[in-house]
């Protein structure tokens, strides 16, 4: 523990602005995809994650991993996209326990057509104020905090 527990001015003022950026951000995606597409963020990332791995498929505890979602909130959400017929689960080969979700046709369908408007609020909100130098520091500053959380 330091001497001093306590943030001091520029690094609460920094934290603040932090936190306050990413509620922002956060709710502007929420809004654009339920306006967008009827779904909530979480669903967007498990479409997303999905049709990024191999085979469209992905273990239930690989998919909570990317998605850092609990296993009984995936198990939630991966319900409601098989009602939309969006994912499928299937049994793990190998593995009477484990289950895949498979991202289907549809799914994929519709994660195409809702794609280029995500990727409008993501570009609009966060990308096209900065510029590329700022992008770059941005980036940068990411990939370091990441880098020393995996340490933990």
């Amino acid at each position: 523990m330091r001497d001093n527990p306590w943030l001091n001015s520029e690094q609460q003022q920094t934290w603040r602005a932090y936190l306050a950026m990413t509620a922002a951000l956060n709710a502007r995606i929420e809004r654009d995809l339920q306006q967008a597409a009827g779904m909530p963020h979480a669903y967007y990332l498990i479409l997303a994650m999905l049709s990024e791995a191999p085979g469209r498929s992905l273990r239930m505890h690989q998919l909570a991993d990317v998605v850092q979602a609990s296993q009984s909130r995936l198990s939630h959400a991966v319900a409601r996209l098989e009602d939309y017929g969006w994912v499928r689960r299937e049994p793990a080969p190998g593995d009477k326990r484990g289950q895949l979700a498979v991202l289907t046709e549809a799914g994929h369908t519709r994660l195409v057509e809702v794609a280029p408007s995500h990727a409008e609020t993501v570009r609009s909100t966060m990308f096209d104020p900065l510029s590329d130098a700022q992008l770059a520091d941005f980036r940068e500053i990411c990939e370091t905090v990441l880098s020393q959380m995996k340490d933990d």
